[in-house]
């Protein structure tokens, strides 16, 4: 995936203009907020902290999902002021998750699994889909770029979900919840500062055409 601006996205954006891509964001929006309500359910109750990591995720994802489609139809300094909003979102995730991954191995409890891998899996299924419609436009402004980049990162993370759901049914401890925590966390904040770099690159060239057009 470029991690630039291309001319034919930066300026006519003709994509992003596209009302099925509105219609696809509308459909993300309500699957991450169902996703956000069911996951932090199971995670209060299996004691997972993957699982709330994800839960929280994905509702920063629906906010983001929010964001895109408040922006879709403005010019590219204002979607790409949304991206920044959105990379320094994910950044905090990141954090967020880091510090939760310290206080779970202070504790050392280990979370309930076969309630993290039946979520894991239906988390999976929502998140693939919403892949699959988004995979066209990957490759979009930095705004349309976070999205598909969020929607990349929860399936990755939902597979790791799972992956520390057998690993926590085999050993009896909390280590692999508490790995696949940390890595959603590190996804998080690689994904987030790559979308800010694009965003900062696009308001960077954006500023000289509006200056010239002052």
């Amino acid at each position: 995936m470029s991690a630039h601006c291309h001319d034919d996205h930066c300026h006519s954006s003709p994509a992003s203009a596209d009302p099925r891509y509105r219609r696809i964001l509308w459909v993300a929006l309500i699957v991450n907020a169902a996703m956000f309500a069911v996951e932090m359910g199971a995670g209060m109750r299996s004691g997972s902290a993957s699982l709330l990591a994800d839960a929280i995720d994905f509702l920063g994802d629906a906010a983001n999902y929010a964001v895109s489609l408040w922006v879709l139809a403005m010019a590219l300094t204002w979607r790409a002021r949304a991206a920044l909003l959105k990379g320094a979102s994910m950044l905090a995730f990141g954090v967020f998750v880091v510090g939760r991954v310290a206080w779970g191995a202070w504790h050392g409890v280990a979370p309930e699994p076969i309630t993290m891998g039946s979520i894991g899996l239906l988390a999976l299924a929502a998140n693939l889909g919403v892949a699959v419609l988004l995979y066209a436009w990957r490759e979009g402004d930095a705004n349309m770029r976070s999205v598909w980049l969020c929607t990349r990162n929860d399936a990755l993370g939902n597979l790791a979900v799972m992956a520390a759901a057998l690993g926590v049914f085999g050993t009896g401890a909390a280590w692999p919840d508490l790995a696949v925590a940390a890595t959603m966390a590190s996804l998080a904040i690689s994904g987030g500062w790559s979308v800010v770099r694009q965003a900062r690159a696009e308001l960077a060239q954006e500023a000289p055409q509006a200056h010239g057009h002052a």
